[in-house]
Protein backbone atom coordinates (compact mmCIF):
# COMPACT_ATOMS: atom_id res chain seq x y z
CA UNK A 1 0.00 0.00 0.00
CA UNK A 2 1.34 3.37 -0.56
CA UNK A 3 -0.19 6.55 1.34
CA UNK A 4 0.97 9.93 -0.23
CA UNK A 5 -0.26 12.81 2.03
CA UNK A 6 -0.71 14.94 -1.57
CA UNK A 7 -2.79 12.59 -3.58
CA UNK A 8 -5.62 12.64 -0.56
CA UNK A 9 -5.81 16.19 -1.13
CA UNK A 10 -7.08 16.59 2.23
CA UNK A 11 -5.20 18.97 4.63
CA UNK A 12 -5.26 17.57 8.47
CA UNK A 13 -6.45 20.08 10.88
CA UNK A 14 -4.00 21.95 13.57
CA UNK A 15 -5.28 19.70 15.87
CA UNK A 16 -4.22 16.76 14.36
CA UNK A 17 -0.47 18.08 13.09
CA UNK A 18 -0.24 19.58 16.77
CA UNK A 19 -1.00 15.69 18.25
CA UNK A 20 1.56 14.17 16.19
CA UNK A 21 4.41 16.79 16.57
CA UNK A 22 3.34 16.52 20.55
CA UNK A 23 4.76 12.75 20.71
CA UNK A 24 8.31 12.39 21.32
CA UNK A 25 8.29 9.24 19.55
CA UNK A 26 6.85 10.52 16.60
CA UNK A 27 9.49 13.52 16.90
CA UNK A 28 12.47 10.66 17.53
CA UNK A 29 11.13 9.07 14.37
CA UNK A 30 10.81 12.97 11.81
CA UNK A 31 14.46 13.49 13.60
CA UNK A 32 15.76 10.25 12.12
CA UNK A 33 14.30 9.85 9.02
CA UNK A 34 16.75 11.71 6.79
CA UNK A 35 16.09 9.07 3.72
CA UNK A 36 13.93 6.60 3.21
CA UNK A 37 13.52 3.87 5.59
CA UNK A 38 12.04 0.90 6.49
CA UNK A 39 10.08 0.42 10.61
CA UNK A 40 12.57 -2.23 10.79
CA UNK A 41 15.14 0.36 10.29
CA UNK A 42 13.82 2.99 11.99
CA UNK A 43 13.51 0.41 15.37
CA UNK A 44 17.28 -0.16 15.26
CA UNK A 45 17.89 3.89 14.39
CA UNK A 46 15.23 5.24 17.00
CA UNK A 47 14.77 2.39 19.72
CA UNK A 48 11.17 2.10 19.89
CA UNK A 49 9.29 -0.67 19.97
CA UNK A 50 8.20 -2.31 16.74
CA UNK A 51 4.69 -2.49 17.53
CA UNK A 52 4.84 1.16 19.23
CA UNK A 53 6.60 2.46 15.82
CA UNK A 54 3.92 1.34 13.96
CA UNK A 55 1.31 3.39 15.73
CA UNK A 56 3.61 5.81 15.72
CA UNK A 57 4.44 5.38 11.78
CA UNK A 58 0.38 5.37 11.32
CA UNK A 59 -0.28 8.58 13.08
CA UNK A 60 2.24 10.04 11.33
CA UNK A 61 0.80 9.36 7.68
CA UNK A 62 -2.33 9.99 8.64
CA UNK A 63 -1.43 13.44 9.17
CA UNK A 64 0.39 13.61 6.25
CA UNK A 65 3.87 14.39 7.58
CA UNK A 66 4.91 10.82 6.42
CA UNK A 67 4.71 9.64 3.15
CA UNK A 68 4.99 5.63 2.99
CA UNK A 69 5.71 4.20 -0.58
CA UNK A 70 6.56 0.33 -1.11
CA UNK A 71 9.83 -1.08 -1.92
CA UNK A 72 9.52 -3.11 -4.64
CA UNK A 73 12.36 -5.81 -3.81
CA UNK A 74 13.76 -9.28 -6.50
CA UNK A 75 13.27 -11.63 -3.59
CA UNK A 76 9.67 -10.67 -3.26
CA UNK A 77 9.64 -9.74 0.20
CA UNK A 78 8.85 -5.88 -0.57
CA UNK A 79 8.42 -3.32 2.44
CA UNK A 80 7.12 -0.56 3.36
CA UNK A 81 9.08 2.83 3.63
CA UNK A 82 8.86 6.25 4.93
CA UNK A 83 9.94 9.67 4.15
CA UNK A 84 9.19 12.94 6.02
CA UNK A 85 6.66 14.67 3.45
CA UNK A 86 7.58 18.24 4.33
CA UNK A 87 9.77 20.78 4.45
CA UNK A 88 8.39 23.21 6.82
CA UNK A 89 5.13 23.90 9.05
CA UNK A 90 3.58 27.10 9.85
CA UNK A 91 1.00 27.45 12.53
CA UNK A 92 -1.32 30.58 12.66
CA UNK A 93 -3.66 32.25 14.87
CA UNK A 94 -6.60 33.30 12.85
CA UNK A 95 -8.62 36.53 13.23
CA UNK A 96 -11.27 33.97 14.80
CA UNK A 97 -8.67 32.88 17.06
CA UNK A 98 -8.50 29.57 16.11
CA UNK A 99 -5.36 27.57 14.66
CA UNK A 100 -4.70 27.05 11.24
CA UNK A 101 -1.41 25.29 9.20
CA UNK A 102 0.23 25.75 6.62
CA UNK A 103 2.47 22.57 5.53
CA UNK A 104 5.29 23.38 2.52
CA UNK A 105 5.79 20.04 0.86
CA UNK A 106 9.03 19.20 -0.89
CA UNK A 107 8.95 19.63 -4.86
CA UNK A 108 8.14 16.60 -6.50
CA UNK A 109 10.17 15.34 -9.54
CA UNK A 110 8.94 14.06 -12.80
CA UNK A 111 8.82 10.71 -11.89
CA UNK A 112 6.45 11.43 -8.68
CA UNK A 113 4.13 13.38 -10.82
CA UNK A 114 3.46 10.48 -13.00
CA UNK A 115 3.19 8.02 -10.27
CA UNK A 116 0.40 10.69 -9.14
CA UNK A 117 -1.33 10.65 -12.49
CA UNK A 118 -1.03 7.02 -13.22
CA UNK A 119 -2.53 6.64 -9.72
CA UNK A 120 -5.41 8.84 -10.28
CA UNK A 121 -6.54 6.97 -13.86
CA UNK A 122 -6.54 3.99 -11.98
CA UNK A 123 -8.86 5.20 -9.58
CA UNK A 124 -11.24 6.34 -12.42
CA UNK A 125 -11.00 2.82 -14.18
Amino acid sequence: MVRDPLASGSTPSAAEICSALDDPDCREIIRNLEEPMTASELTKRCDIPQSTLYRKLELLTESTLLEESTDIRRDGHHASTYVVAFDEITMELDEDRSLSVQIDRPARSADERLAELWSEVRKET
